[in-house]
């Protein structure tokens, strides 16, 4: 398993988000997120098209390299954080690599986190290639491990750490989240709940308050 690869940028694709890096004299073809390709320079070349290594400047990428029977690929991460949250990602029944680089393309690590934590699968359903569906299956699958990632990290929307919630509310939550719902919309619902009721319950009593609305 190769895990960084440290060298000089040969070859960028913004297109492709993808770089080529040169270590040691060998060339790795690495697939990189959106967020990772901002963080790295842009190769300097010479007048006939050549590449000034002189100049360039020098990168560690940390990687994950991905075995099928017709391929081996790379894809890289600018932090050990975004390579942890990518392998918590493809361990997500249902996303692939390529799922995988496409949500942290959208979001960075404490976004995504944030994101769990607050069950809103649609702004992970805005990465392209996610679905709602498999967007809500990350929420209810990463809940608690990126929470333990992010014990003091994961804030709401005003800014605030997120409270956490009871057993039947983080189940009903992630089962209206499966329905479409809004995290604005569950939220207002769940104004009008018992916390101490069972999942079953809340679900019932929260889909009456929105389907009023």
């Amino acid at each position: 398993m190769i895990e960084t690869l440290y060298g000089k940028i040969f070859e960028v694709s913004a297109a492709a988000c993808a770089v080529i890096l040169e270590c040691g004299g060998v060339g790795y073809r690495v697939a990189v997120t959106a967020n990772t390709l901002s963080t790295l320079p842009s190769p300097r070349f010479a007048p006939d098209g050549t590449t000034i290594d002189a100049e360039a400047p020098t990168v560690r990428i940390y990687t994950h390299m991905a075995v099928r029977e017709d391929a081996v690929e790379l894809f890289g991460f600018a932090t050990r954080e975004e390579l942890d949250a990518f392998r918590l990602l493809i361990a997500v029944s249902g996303i692939g690599p390529k799922a995988g680089m496409s949500i942290l393309s959208l979001l960075t690590p404490k976004k995504l986190a944030s994101a769990v934590a607050s069950g809103d699968a649609k702004t992970i359903a805005r990465a392209p290639g996610v679905g709602p569906k498999t967007a809500a299956r990350v929420v209810m699958e990463l809940k608690d491990k990126l929470a333990k990632l992010y014990p003091a990290g994961v804030r709401d929307e005003g800014g605030k750490p997120a409270a956490p919630l009871s057993d039947g509310m983080a189940d009903a939550r992630d089962a209206l989240v499966a329905l479409g719902y809004s995290r604005s919309e569950i939220a207002a619902a769940m104004k009008h709940v018992d916390p101490a009721s069972d999942a079953e319950t809340i679900i019932k009593a929260a889909l009456a308050v929105l389907m009023k609305n």
